[in-house]
């Protein structure tokens, strides 16, 4: 492992996340969210990557190195980088890092080139059809001194507010239907409790069109029929029910990153699971999500979010006397 970097100094941050770059304000938390790559804020994109290998580390995977960066930060056309800004703290407390379909190149053997091509195959059919109507998602993370509840509303939200984001870059990039990507667990999850989330996922959002599978698919340790037992409900919310409470028995909860996507769509759709072998051989599950089958009250708060501040922003915005309209709100 190597020695993770000290923080960048908070003036060269500052000086990056100018108001261009920024999306908005959130809905709860006062945080703000601002949207950068590592070319036009290549220090912003250093304190990224500290704070990415910081908690990665603490979950029990990362890359090992200084800072957790690749090449898809640093491609000619990079990832964009989500950031979620404590305006009180001056300090960056969560992110996304996110591509446009639109964007996305082809490699010579057609599949794209996108962060999950290396754990997964895209069919002809997902490439054609839906891939210019997505973004992919990644590198999620809360840094750690966020991730609990005594950090006060500000931890609290910090997904939420991500949510806010995410919300916020479909809507400016008119006919961005889709977000797909993939959920993390890492290897410190206990196994057992892992096997039950992971046959919970693949029962009730099946990807019947195997649009996207793993060339390794993971396949599960522990009967079938075991699980079946357990997760015996055919509703998806009284099988929730029964996962939350034999996890309890266990002594974990759901990972929080699968329990706000498992909370945000009854239609999403599951590709599998494989073995990251760049990121300390963590389980990742590839997933995507319709943005308009959302569950309404979710989609529609995020969204009333964003058109709120957009709208705000117009509002002080000082248009000179012979331009002026008026403004249907």
């Amino acid at each position: 492992m190597e020695k993770i970097i000290d923080p960048v100094p908070l003036d060269l941050i500052k000086s990056e996340l100018t108001p261009e770059r920024k999306l908005m304000d959130t809905n709860k938390g006062g945080n703000e969210l601002y949207v950068v790559d590592a070319h036009n804020a290549p220090n912003t994109m250093r304190e990224i990557g500290r704070l990415r290998e910081i908690t990665y580390r603490e979950a029990g995977g990362s890359s090992g190195k200084e800072i957790d960066v690749d090449e898809y930060d640093y491609m000619e056309k990079p990832y964009s980088q989500l950031i979620v800004w404590d305006p009180d703290a001056q300090a960056i407390i969560g992110g996304y890092r996110f591509i446009l379909g639109k964007d996305v190149e082809l490699r010579e053997d057609g599949q794209p080139r996108v962060t999950s091509s290396h754990l997964y195959h895209f069919s002809d059919a997902f490439i054609k059809d839906y891939l210019p109507k997505s973004m992919e998602l990644g590198r999620s993370f809360v840094a750690p001194e966020y991730q609990s509840s005594k950090a006060g509303a500000k931890a609290l939200f910090t997904m939420d507010n991500l949510w806010d984001g995410i919300a916020g870059v479909m809507l400016s990039n008119p006919g961005t239907e889709y977000m797909f990507g993939k959920m993390t667990i890492y290897k410190s999850y206990d196994k057992a409790a892992r096997e039950l989330v992971l046959y919970f996922l693949n029962k009730h959002f099946p990807d019947k069109d195997e649009l996207i599978r793993p060339y390794k698919p993971l396949s599960l340790d522990t009967d079938p029929r075991i699980l079946e037992l357990i997760l015996r409900e055919e509703g998806q919310k009284d099988d929730l029910r029964l996962l939350k409470d034999a996890l309890r028995r266990l002594g974990v909860s759901i990972p929080p990153l699968v329990n706000s996507y498992i909370n945000a769509s009854p239609t999403m759709a599951i590709f599998g699971s494989a073995v990251n072998d760049e990121l300390s051989d963590a389980i990742e599950t590839g997933l995507m999500i319709h943005f308009e089958e959302i569950y309404a009250e979710k989609r529609d708060r995020h969204v009333r979010t964003f058109i709120e501040k957009r709208v705000s922003s117009l509002k002080r915005i000082r248009i000179p006397r012979k331009l002026k309209f008026k403004l249907d709100l």
